[in-house]
């Protein structure tokens, strides 16, 4: 199934799920940024959008609902994407919603999420700029994933595929060499 079968599956699925408020802010929350987001960082990335919840409610430290763009949630972490556009996000006549965003943030962070901010701008003009960033970020966040399971990778190894995750076409033996500063047999090896 190619991307737009699958983003319209995903969403069907939620809209499923939903009732009232939740389902209301699916269908008005999740718009073109969040849309450009799927479609041209996420999908290019995973290829699917398991673990990945759109307009996903969680309490604020006021107990009040709010909504995150998106939390993915694989299972050893959890993590809140926001795509900000600059006049919702930051507005210097609203000062009062501006701190609201940041202590929800915040808040966010102390209930144990990962917060990732994917600025507007950059998904229309240079979603390429994003993708290697959210790989950085998230790899660490596989890497537990699969720590879990029947594999338990070394040290090295995670070195080695955080390295990868950062770089633009292929991972050298002496790219890790001089990258991590090991032996070059222990590189080739691994």
């Amino acid at each position: 199934m190619g991307f737009v079968e699958e983003r319209d599956k995903w969403l069907e699925h939620h809209k499923k799920r939903r009732t009232g408020e939740r389902l209301d802010r699916l269908e008005r929350g999740h718009r073109h940024g969040e849309q450009m987001f799927v479609e041209r960082v996420w999908w290019p990335i995973f290829g699917n959008m398991d673990d990945l919840y759109p307009e996903y409610e969680v309490a604020d430290w006021r107990g009040r609902p709010y909504f995150v763009d998106f939390v993915w949630n694989p299972g050893a972490v959890k993590v809140a994407i926001e795509v900000k556009g600059y006049g919702p996000h930051v507005q210097n006549t609203d000062r009062t919603r501006y701190r609201q965003e940041l202590n929800r943030e915040t808040y966010l962070q102390i209930a144990g999420y990962r917060v990732i901010a994917i600025p507007y701008d950059d998904l229309e003009s240079a979603p390429e700029l994003i993708i290697p960033l959210l790989k950085a970020l998230l790899t660490p966040c596989l890497l537990k994933q699969s720590a879990e399971g029947d594999r338990q990778y070394t040290r090295i190894e995670r070195d080695m595929l955080r390295m990868a995750s950062r770089m633009k076409g292929y991972l050298r033996p002496v790219d890790v060499v001089r990258g991590l500063g090991i032996d070059p047999r222990t590189v080739k090896k691994t």
